[in-house]
C-alpha cells in the first residue's frame, strides 16, 4: 500500500507506517470464514424451493452437480491465491492473467453479484427474524417490516443487520473472524440437531420417484441452489490478511467447500426423506419439515440456527466485497479515497461502511427477490473467468513457481468452465439479458472514464519480464505443495507473514 501523503519523499517515515491490511488470519480462520459464507440462506431456504419445483428427492444430486462445478473452480482459485496472495479475488486474478479490461469487467460483475447477494441474504435474515418475533407474540408495524413494493415503508430489520455487521467488520479482521467463529459453531450444531432428530422420521417412500422432473430437473435444481455455494471465493479475498497465504488459502478454500458439500448432501437426503418433496416450497423448509413430523421444539432451535447461519453468510459477503472493492480502489478503478486503510483497525473502513449502507438500501427498499438469479449468473461468470485465467497464465508463464498447483490440467479448468457454463444455460432468459446489459454498461464505463488514464495497477509486474516479476514478488521460502519446478536463483525472500 502506498503512502497516503502527497510528498512521500519528504516524509520517509510515512512509507514505513503500518497502513497495509493486517495479517492475522490462520487456516482455521479462513476455513470457518468459508463455512460462514457458504452455509446460510442456501441450506435453510433454497433447499425446499429446489426440491419442490425442480429436483424432487434427487435434490442431493443437484448438490453434487453444483458442488462439482465449485470444486473445479475452487482448485483454480487456490492456485491463483497461492501464486499471488492479494486482495481482490476473481477481479485480481483476471487482471493478472488477462489484463486490466478483463479485470474491470470481472470486478464490475462482482459489484452487481455481491451487492445483490447481500440484499437477498439481508431480506432472508429479516424474514426469519420477524417470524421468530411472531413466535413470542411480537411483531413490527407493516410500515417498518416490509419494503415499499410489499406495502410498507422500509424493511427495517434487513437494513439494520447490514449496517450493524458492516460496523463489526470495520473494527478489524481478527474481531470479525472471532464473531464469525461463534456463529458458525452455532449453525453447525443446529444442522447436526436437525439431522439427529429428523433421521428418526425418514420414510424411504418419500424418495420415490427419485427424479420426478427427470435429469433436467436435477440440473435446474443445481442452477437454483448454486447460490448456496456462493461465498467460498470470499476466502481468497482475505489473502492479504492471511498469516501464511501460500499454505492457508488453499486449505481454507478447499476445506470449507468440502465440509459444506457434505453438509448439504446430508441435509438434502434427510429433508426429502421425512416429508413429501411437493410440500417443501416454503421459505423455511428445514423448520417446516420438523413441524410436520411433530418436532416443534427442534424446529424452533432450527429457526434460531437459520438466523445465525444467515448472519454469518451476510457478514462474510460484506467482508468479501469490501476487499474486492478495496483492490479496485488501489488499482485506480474506483475512487482511491474509499480504499484508504484505517490506521487503528487496519481495514478499509470507509469502503466497508459505504457497502453496508448500499446493501441496507437495497434490502430495505428494493424488490430484490425478483432479480436474485443474477447473483448466480454473476458467480458462475466469475468462476469461469478464474478458470480461464489459470489456463492463460499457464500458457503465458509456464515456469512460474506455483506453491499450489491445480491437478489434471488443463482438464480441471476446462471442467470448471464447462460445468459453470452449462449451469448458466439453466437460468432464465431474462437473467441472461439483464446480465449482458449490465456488462455492456460496464464496458462503456471503462471506455469512457477509465481507458487511457494514468493508472498504476498494484501487480502489473506479472505482465513484465521474468526477472522483474521475481524481484517484485519473491517466491515463498516454504513450498506446501511441490510443483516439481526448481526455484529460480533470482528469487528473493518470501511473502511476509507479518
Amino acid at each position: 500500500m502506498e503512502s497516503q501523503g502527497g510528498a512521500g519523499e519528504q516524509l520517509p517515515e510515512r512509507r514505513e507506517a503500518p497502513v497495509g491490511l493486517h495479517r492475522t488470519l490462520t487456516s482455521l480462520d479462513l476455513m470457518l470464514l468459508g463455512i460462514g459464507a457458504i452455509v446460510g440462506a442456501g441450506v435453510f431456504v433454497l433447499t425446499g424451493v429446489a426440491a419442490a419445483t425442480a429436483a424432487g428427492p434427487g435434490l442431493w444430486l443437484s448438490f453434487v452437480v453444483a458442488g462439482l462445478a465449485c470444486v473445479f473452480a475452487a482448485l483454480c482459485y487456490a492456485e491463483f491465491a497461492s501464486v499471488v496472495p492479494t486482495a481482490g479475488s476473481a477481479y485480481a486474478y483476471a487482471s493478472l492473467s488477462m489484463g486490466e479490461f478483463a479485470g474491470w469487467l470481472t470486478g464490475w460483475n462482482l459489484i452487481l453479484a455481491y451487492l445483490l447477494t447481500g440484499g437477498v441474504v439481508a431480506i432472508g435474515w429479516s424474514g426469519y427474524f420477524q417470524e421468530l418475533l411472531a413466535g413470542v407474540g411480537l411483531s413490527l408495524p407493516t410500515a417498518l417490516g416490509k419494503a415499499p413494493h410489499e406495502g410498507g415503508w422500509l424493511n427495517l430489520p434487513a437494513a439494520l443487520i447490514a449496517l450493524g455487521l458492516s460496523g463489526i467488520l470495520a473494527l478489524g479482521a481478527r474481531e470479525s473472524a472471532r464473531f464469525n467463529h461463534w456463529i458458525v459453531v452455532i449453525k453447525l450444531l443446529v444442522i447436526g440437531l436437525f439431522l439427529l432428530v429428523a433421521m428418526r422420521h425418514v420414510n424411504p417412500q418419500n424418495w420415490h420417484p427419485l427424479l420426478p422432473f427427470g435429469w433436467r430437473g436435477v440440473m435446474t435444481g443445481a442452477a437454483l441452489i448454486f447460490f448456496a455455494y456462493v461465498g467460498f471465493d470470499a476466502v481468497s479475498a482475505a489473502a492479504e490478511e492471511a498469516k501464511n497465504p501460500q499454505r492457508d488459502l488453499p486449505l481454507g478454500i478447499l476445506g470449507s467447500l468440502a465440509v459444506c458439500t457434505v453438509v448439504y448432501i446430508l441435509v438434502g437426503v434427510v429433508l426429502t426423506g421425512i416429508v413429501p418433496y411437493r410440500i417443501l416450497n416454503v421459505k423455511d423448509p428445514v423448520a417446516f419439515a420438523l413441524v410436520q413430523v411433530g418436532e416443534r421444539v427442534a424446529a424452533d432451535f432450527v429457526a434460531v440456527g437459520a438466523i445465525a447461519g444467515i448472519t454469518s453468510a451476510l457478514l462474510v459477503n460484506l467482508y468479501g466485497q469490501s476487499r474486492v472493492f478495496f483492490a479496485m480502489c488501489r488499482d485506480g478503478l474506483l475512487p482511491g479515497f474509499l480504499g484508504r486503510i484505517h490506521p487503528i483497525s487496519r481495514t478499509p473502513a470507509r469502503m466497508i461502511l459505504l457497502i453496508g449502507a448500499l446493501v441496507a438500501g437495497i434490502a430495505g427498499f428494493l424488490p430484490i427477490e425478483s432479480v436474485a438469479e443474477l447473483t448466480n449468473m454473476g458467480a458462475l461468470a466469475a468462476f469461469m473467468v478464474v478458470a480461464l485465467g489459470v489456463l492463460v497464465l499457464r500458457k503465458k508463464r509456464p515456469g512460474l513457481l506455483r506453491p499450489f498447483q491445480v491437478p489434471f490440467m488443463p482438464w480441471s479448468a476446462m471442467s470448471a468452465i464447462g460445468f459453470c457454463g452449462y449451469l448458466m444455460t439453466n437460468l432464465s432468459r431474462k437473467t441472461f439479458v439483464c446480465f449482458l446489459l449490465w456488462m455492456f454498461v460496464g464496458a462503456l464505463v471503462y471506455l469512457v472514464l477509465l481507458w487511457g488514464r494514468p493508472g498504476r495497477p498494484s501487480h502489473a509486474a506479472l505482465t513484465r519480464g521474468t526477472t522483474d516479476f521475481e524481484n517484485a514478488v519473491p517466491h515463498p521460502e516454504g513450498i506446501w505443495f511441490s510443483t516439481g519446478l526448481s526455484r529460480p536463483q533470482s528469487g528473493g525472500g518470501g511473502f511476509s507473514g507479518s
